[in-house]
């Protein structure tokens, strides 16, 4: 069993290795999908204000996207690497009317430009929070506003952290509120 664990994993970073040897992108975390209660918490805890723009970084399936266009008023941009991803969010900001409000960018989300934020919201691993921190630092206006879902960005410290002891599927989860 741990042979084959070994195996995978050497695997893994070899397609890593290759992928960045190509200049293609390098996904930067699973699609794990963020419970709806917590979208909501994290764009409440952003101060996210009608006609704001926010991104989400690995937007997945489009949620915080369209919550923040829909409940919110918000200019809302995902930007997603997985096709498939990308088109199943298209296709629901369709099916509710909100292209106007909600747009998914299908890219790299190292290489965007993000200097238009008000608010940023990122549910990656910690590996690539630390990736996306010096873009981040570099392009982000006075005042923006940053709101991580479970990891933490080194070195910036947060101005609230909230913790929900259950969101609703059995677990806890750390926001955490950084601002420019």
């Amino acid at each position: 069993m741990n042979v084959i664990r070994a195996v995978v994993t050497i695997a893994a970073f070899g397609c890593r290795a290759l992928a960045a040897q190509d200049g293609s992108s390098e996904k930067l975390a699973p699609y794990y999908p963020t419970p709806e209660t917590i979208v909501e918490k994290m764009l409440q805890l952003g101060a996210l204000k009608a006609g704001e723009k926010l991104f989400d970084l690995g937007s997945g399936d489009g949620r915080i996207v369209i919550m923040a266009a829909q409940k919110f008023h918000a200019d809302a941009v995902g930007v997603e690497l997985d096709k498939g991803l990308a088109k199943k969010s298209l296709e629901q900001i369709r099916r509710l009317g909100l292209e106007k409000t909600a747009h998914i960018l299908m890219g790299d989300l190292l290489k965007q430009n993000y200097s238009s934020a008000d608010l940023i919201t990122v549910y990656l691993l910690p590996g690539s929070n630390d990736k996306v921190q010096p873009l981040l630092d570099k392009q982000l206006k006075k005042g923006a506003r940053v709101v991580a879902h479970d990891f933490e960005f080194k070195g910036w410290t947060p101005e609230k952290v909230e913790t929900i002891e259950d969101d609703g599927e059995g677990r806890s989860r750390t926001l955490y509120l950084y601002r420019k």
